[in-house]
């Protein structure tokens, strides 16, 4: 059996899926990627058919610029070999389908919950009775922080296993916060409340899940955006990644009690999101991306503001990094804090900078390109290092280089297309994917109609679900003061993974 291969945002029949037995099933799949790094799973999810369960795999190869599609059908009555006896990269997608639909995997690791979705197979595990990993010893000593955090943000808890000040493992379980996400994008049945959802997956990431959603959604519908569309939308992508790591790099200094560094790079973050109000109405761009039309046309007069807006920027923001990465006390902090290798990055499936900060290219702008980016030609920043130096450096490079990009797109202002394509008959029995690469990393979307044409399975992955296991290995035999500078550094989302 031969995957069918697609192409980033290509439509085709369900049929068209190839369908075998597990056992080929398995064979394919791991054999796609151990041994290849330049293949990862995207997504590996399953819906229900009838009676049985129906396991979809896409995984990418980096090089081809395609994405292998099987299936298989199972009784999740039955035990079947675990993926992630082979490959680790599968171990979270196994456990959200065990979660889902009780399929127990032979040779999985640790088959715990993953969300604790309200739909979840067998409710009586409940997050309350979570098995976390222990050590029994005199000598040792556990670490509990949050649900609650002291702050806004989301909730999510941290184990921590220490000898003293060292900490030797840390587990995070999430599921603590759900909306049913999937669920609702069946229930709702407009095109505009389907695009509010997108909007909301993520409150970080509001440029990055409605892109995702667009493309799925036009390519479904056989639409093939106008360049204005896609150029709006690859300068808010780029602009998002600005903000984002501005407001990371003020949290990575408060973290280290840098307060110059925390002061003015918040401060840089403003005048970034200002400028998506005043172009779309909303700092987070909410309202900004819609399928099928550009609401907000780029113009010659935000070409001057957004030029006079970087020549400001600029030279505060290089100012502040040159002033940062001089200070021993600074460096310190990051360098050889928070390590992950190579070799682990590869095993568990990171994505974005979370794989970048490694060694591993791992960057849809260029494996998988989408709207404007092959006329860009993206260059990935790649890092060795695999620490919190190396995490902030991304972040510093690739501010500047967004920047870049973005003044390149601004010479050169297409026509707005006043026209919206009215996108309302899906094509019936198809199935789509589409990878986007937000900031925080690769983002991808996919979904399945029905004889109608109507959504039976829309199903979200956010970068954060492959990227959680990359923080709790970056701490190992780390000082536990040191976890929080490690933890901002990724910024990983909590109802980006919990949905």
């Amino acid at each position: 059996m031969k995957p069918i291969a697609l192409k980033n945002n290509q439509t085709i029949a369900v049929s068209d899926i190839p369908e075998t037995d597990y056992d080929t099933f398995f064979s394919v799949n791991t054999g796609l990627i151990v041994g290849h790094p330049e293949c990862h799973c995207v997504n590996y999810f399953g819906y229900t058919i009838a009676e049985k369960v129906k396991l979809i795999c896409c995984v990418a190869d980096d090089t081809t610029h395609q994405i292998q599609v099987s299936s298989c059908l199972v009784d999740p009555s039955k035990e079947l070999p675990s993926f992630t006896s082979k490959w680790l990269g599968f171990e979270r997608f196994e456990r959200e389908i065990h979660e889902n639909f009780g399929i127990k995997f032979i040779g999985h690791p640790w088959l715990k919950p993953v969300r604790y979705a309200n739909n979840r197979h067998d409710k009586s595990k409940t997050i309350a009775t979570y098995p976390f990993f222990a050590i029994d010893s005199e000598e040792l000593h556990e670490v509990g922080v949050g649900p609650i955090h002291a702050g806004i943000i989301e909730p999510g808890h941290f184990r921590f296993i220490c000898n003293g000040e060292q900490i030797l493992h840390l587990e995070i379980q999430l599921g603590y916060q759900h909306r049913g996400i999937e669920k609702l994008f069946l229930e709702k049945k407009t095109l505009l409340q389907r695009t509010i959802l997108a909007e909301s997956i993520a409150g970080d990431t509001v440029v990055g899940h409605t892109t995702a959603f667009a493309h799925v959604w036009e390519s479904l519908c056989g639409f093939t955006p106008t360049r204005d569309i896609e150029y709006a939308r690859t300068i808010a992508l780029e602009m998002e990644r600005i903000a984002i790591h501005a407001g990371d790099l003020s949290g990575v200094c408060t973290d280290i009690a840098y307060q110059l560094g925390s002061s003015v790079f918040g401060r840089l973050r403003t005048p970034i999101i200002n400028f998506m109000q005043e172009w779309g109405g909303n700092r987070l761009a909410k309202g900004f991306v819609r399928p099928g039309r550009n609401k907000f046309p780029f113009t010659p007069a935000l070409e001057h503001r957004l030029r006079d807006m970087f020549s400001a920027f600029e030279p505060d923001f290089n100012e502040m990094n040159e002033e940062m990465f001089k200070l021993p006390s600074a460096i310190s902090r990051f360098e050889r804090t928070g390590r992950v290798s190579y070799e682990d990055v590869l095993s568990i499936g990171t994505v974005g900078m979370a794989a970048r900060m490694s060694g591993l290219n791992r960057d849809i702008r260029s494996s998988h390109p989408f709207s404007l980016y092959p006329e860009l030609q993206h260059q990935p920043i790649i890092k060795h290092h695999g620490d919190v130096y190396s995490r902030v450096q991304i972040k510093k490079e690739e501010v500047g280089q967004s920047i870049s990009y973005i003044r390149t797109l601004i010479q050169n202002i297409p026509e707005p297309n006043p026209q919206q394509a009215l996108l309302d008959s899906p094509k019936p029995n198809s199935f789509t994917l589409s990878l986007v690469e937000g900031w925080r990393g690769e983002i991808c979307h996919c979904a399945i109609t029905d004889s109608k044409g109507d959504l039976l399975l829309y199903k979200i992955k956010d970068p954060s679900f492959h990227n959680w296991l990359a923080l709790a290995l970056s701490v190992r035999n780390n000082e536990i003061s040191d976890f929080p500078v490690c933890n901002k550094s990724f910024n990983l989302s909590y109802c980006g993974h919990d949905l």
